[in-house]
């Protein structure tokens, strides 16, 4: 009898598939693995109802950055749909007015055709120090932005804008958990992983040295590690 788990991974802002193409080939021996379209809606109740809506029945979901807004959204909708549940270098809280005042002057670039100038202004906040000068993720995070396009790109940062608080719904999760976060992540620091861990009965915290806000790309051993454990337990 088949008993593997379809796994649903949700990139995050300006994220494609790309950015777990280092990590998707060490789940595929746990289950068929989808990376869920997360560009065509600008709120998160229309994003998740999207998802859900192409989703199998019974799945792992996983949600990186802008995917955990939409992961947390997808557990107030369908709770009893997701066996497992990971955040990755996510956050429970809701936009700060600084943020949201940020995100709107992004729009406007990118609906002006500045798109990869937003990416360049938020590459040193994805990265480790340390790779601040390192061009092949910066090419990979350009191509991302290529997928998304600044159309997509204006309708997930008001979804994000606009994105709900999840604290009050972190203790109604059931599902076992894994809250993953790199050592530096100058974009969601980690203190707001730990803070999702200590709100969510039985979650697994794992904290990735030497790694930024997109692990996937930065470390894909060490993600891929705790990926495949969160699935096999």
């Amino acid at each position: 009898m088949d008993t593997s788990l379809p796994i649903v991974l949700i990139p995050g802002l300006a994220g494609s598939p790309r950015i777990y193409a280092p990590v998707a080939p060490a789940l595929w021996a746990f289950g068929p693995v989808t990376v869920a379209n997360h560009i065509r809606d600008d709120s998160m109740a229309a994003i998740a109802r999207r998802i859900l809506s192409e989703a199998p029945p019974h799945f792992a979901l996983a949600g990186h950055s802008m995917g955990g807004y939409i992961a947390f959204e997808i557990m107030r909708q369908a709770p009893e749909r997701v066996a497992k549940l990971a955040l990755i270098n996510t956050q429970a809280r809701p936009d700060s007015p600084e943020a949201s005042a940020r995100r709107t002057r992004q729009i406007g670039e990118a609906n002006a055709g500045r798109l990869h100038g937003v990416l360049d202004e938020l590459y040193p906040g994805f990265v480790h120090p340390a790779r601040a000068d390192d061009h092949g993720l910066r090419e990979i995070v350009h191509a991302m932005g290529d997928d998304v396009g600044g159309s997509g790109f204006a309708r997930q940062q008001r979804a994000i804008i606009a994105r709900p608080d999840s604290r009050p719904t972190l203790a109604t999760i059931g599902c076992p958990t894994l809250v993953l976060s790199g050592d530096t992540d100058n974009t969601i620091p980690n203190s707001l992983s730990r803070e999702m861990a200590d709100g969510i009965t039985g979650a697994r915290l794992v904290i990735i040295p030497d790694c930024g806000h997109l692990p996937q790309i930065e470390q894909p051993t060490a993600t891929a590690t705790a990926l495949a454990e969160w699935l096999r337990n």
